[in-house]
């Protein structure tokens, strides 16, 4: 049987480029080599596409700092039309070579210019299938503000928050009224940024100002936003085969804080003190519902595609939505991947899934 060949996407321009190193890392070592043929790009931090060698795939967490990918000096040449699904390589010295006809793109990129709609849309301009969410999804979810605003309009609970520019802090330095309606401690995060990048958490109006230009390193647009008191568990959602409903994992994850102030990158990636990842997260059956299906609700008005996973403060008022991930941390000991393999998908099998949707899509 003819093997699917696969194009797997990573690196990027975000500030998320070293994570998505280490998840590409991970898929490929995992894929069935039975099922796919895999070819590797790489995009640099300065937005170029290069043809990666598999033996230089060796991005791990442990290196510190985090490893980004060299650029090598190839070029690769994407379909010229939507009547070709050629790929194509420029050497360094300058001649072509063609890598034959790709069937799927699958986008390990986190971060704006690749979890936020850009590449999506670049990949539809010539009707290549692509793993994850389309161009409205992920562009919707990668903007916190927009997200919010929406789930909340669908009945979908969610932090107070105020959403400011860098204008507003200038024409307003003092802050004067600016936030009185949200509640302390506030968390101040970009607007469109993952993994926590650019996240503060501030305990008093001293702490804005540095908190606000933090924030503003990332994005031009930043939410403050009141912190909720509840567990904070992590759900993960697939999309159904053949129009049937969205699927959630039948375990949720929980981030439990033994010392620090909130799940913040070095948490998430680096492995330091002071958080506690428990999966499955000891929860009763009504609150699981609860959090299945808000999280289902969330992935349906976003009309996600795929995959993504689905963070909540579990509160005793019900769960509070705090973010919607499309393309979440997929390495091997990443939550999203965790969440399934204790619902009963192996990672290989998850990996395989999305491929399998993906090619199923109609967008």
């Amino acid at each position: 049987m003819k093997k699917t060949r696969v194009v797997i996407l990573f690196g990027g321009r975000s500030s998320e480029h070293t994570v998505s190193c280490v998840t590409a890392t991970g898929i490929l070592r995992a894929i069935d080599r039975e099922r796919f043929d895999v070819i590797p790009v790489g995009i640099t931090e300065q937005g170029s596409f290069t043809l990666v060698d598999e033996e230089t795939m060796t991005f791990t967490l442990d290196e510190k700092p985090l490893r980004t990918l060299d650029d090598n000096g190839t070029r690769i040449v994407w379909p010229e039309s939507a009547n070709t699904r050629e790929l194509r390589v420029i050497a360094p010295h300058g001649g072509v070579q063609s890598l034959g006809e790709i069937d799927v793109v699958f986008p390990m990129l986190h971060g704006p210019w690749g979890e936020d709609g850009t590449v999506q849309g670049f990949l539809e301009l010539t009707s290549i299938p692509y793993v994850g969410n389309g161009v409205l999804a992920s562009s919707v979810c990668m903007d916190k503000h927009v997200s919010k605003t929406l789930f909340q309009a669908a009945g979908i609970q969610v932090a107070p928050w105020r959403t400011v520019t860098r204008m507003d802090i200038d024409r307003n330095p003092e802050l004067t009224g600016l936030f009185d309606e949200l509640t302390y401690p506030l968390f101040v995060k970009p607007s469109r940024a993952g993994s926590s990048v650019g996240v503060s958490r501030v305990t008093s109006p001293e702490g804005l100002p540095e908190a606000l230009d933090i924030a503003f390193r990332e994005d031009h647009m930043v939410l403050v936003e009141s912190a909720i008191v509840g567990r904070e568990v992590e759900i993960a959602v697939l999309e159904g085969r053949q129009g049937e409903l969205p699927r959630a994992s039948s375990a949720l994850g929980e981030i439990v804080f033994q010392g620090k102030d909130f799940y913040d990158f070095e948490a998430k990636y680096l492995g330091s003190d002071g958080v506690r990842l428990v999966l499955p997260a000891p929860v009763t059956d009504a609150e699981l519902a609860s959090i299945s299906e808000a999280a289902i609700l969330a992935f349906t008005v976003a009309q996600c595609n795929g995959l993504a996973r689905v963070d909540f403060f579990l509160t005793d008022n019900g769960p509070v939505l705090n973010e919607i991930n499309t393309m979440p941390g997929f390495t091997p000991i990443s939550m999203y991947p965790q969440l399934w393999q204790h619902s009963g998908l192996a990672y290989a099998d998850l990996i395989t899934e999305l491929i399998d949707l993906a090619l199923d899509t109609k967008r």
